[in-house]
């Protein structure tokens, strides 16, 4: 029943919002599938990875999402900085492709997290089955609406306490064609309504697009943690994989919210979002992609 009545009240928003529609119960379904206990934390290299990544690869296909290469799988080896052991990641990569350029907007949201510590499962709900989710929900709205540049829809790996993955994925394309990279890296909660798009400090031409949205939006965008001398206000510049295109000149802007209650912790649970809240920041990115996608900026 409670169920039901969240999915009316959201209706009932999109009924006089810009919002665009989207499957609020399977959104949150994808979150709780992700961030449940036999997921094993997600720990890169570990079988509780390769179960969340096959879910992704069903999902992907289900939303619509095709391949990007020959195969969604790119496999590859890193070491973490604190030992000298070789690991293997794996990236997922789809495209929903475009239909007048050649051009790409690359959506990034990691799906690895920290596994197991003293028996505590950490299950990484926010961090990041939040991203994940929302790709699945991102690529399904595209797919029915196709994108002018092609959407490029990545899963993650190694993201903790590497960003293996993401540097992995710059690499594996043509730099010349990316207009811009959108990152989603905890989106899941907050009590206060509150969205941050990092990044407009250092590309400021895509300030006005943003702002277009949090005119419509029905959370608070707001913009910040992207500012390396402001005291006391975390720099998230180099935080997430977004830093991988940032440090080759590639525009980007990171989505995420202020989740230090939980963050890194094993209370990272589905049960502990901020649901609704959720639903709606999923709504003002793919607003914001739209936005990207129309104007084509970013280079």
């Amino acid at each position: 029943m409670k169920l039901l009545t969240f999915t009316i009240i959201l209706l009932a928003i999109q009924a006089v919002s810009d919002a665009p529609v989207i499957d609020p119960d399977q959104l949150l379904r994808d979150v709780q599938v992700l961030s449940a206990d036999d997921m094993e934390g997600r720990k890169v290299d570990s079988p509780g990875s390769a179960k969340a990544r096959t879910y992704i690869l069903e999902r992907f296909q289900q939303a619509g999402i095709k391949r990007f290469s020959t195969s969604y799988e790119q496999p590859f080896t890193f070491q973490f900085s604190k030992d000298k052991v070789t690991h293997k990641g794996v990236n997922i990569v789809g495209v929903v492709p475009g239909l007048s350029s050649e051009r790409m907007i690359v959506l990034t949201a990691h799906y690895d997290h920290l596994g197991v510590r003293k028996g505590q499962i950490y299950n990484g709900a926010d961090d990041n089955a939040s991203g994940v989710a929302a790709l699945f929900a991102i690529g399904s709205h595209f797919t029915k609406h196709p994108p002018k540049n092609s959407l490029i829809v990545t899963a993650l790996d190694a993201e903790e306490e590497s960003g293996a993955g993401g540097e992995e994925l710059v690499k594996a394309l043509d730099k010349q064609k990316i207009v811009m990279n959108v990152n989603l890296d905890m989106i899941g909660r907050d009590k206060n309504n509150i969205l941050y798009a990092a990044g407009t400090h250092h590309y400021p031409q895509l300030k006005p697009y943003l702002e277009k949205v949090a005119a419509k939006s029905d959370v608070k965008l707001l913009f910040g943690h992207d500012k390396p001398d402001l005291k006391n206000v975390e720099d998230w510049t180099k935080d997430s994989d977004h830093y991988a295109f940032h440090r080759r000149g590639i525009p980007f802007i990171y989505f995420g919210v202020e989740d230090y209650e939980h963050h890194h912790k094993s209370t990272d649970d589905f049960e502990n979002m901020t649901h609704d809240f959720y639903v709606r920041a999923v709504q003002t990115i793919i607003l914001a992609l739209q936005e990207f996608d129309i104007t084509s900026t970013g280079k």
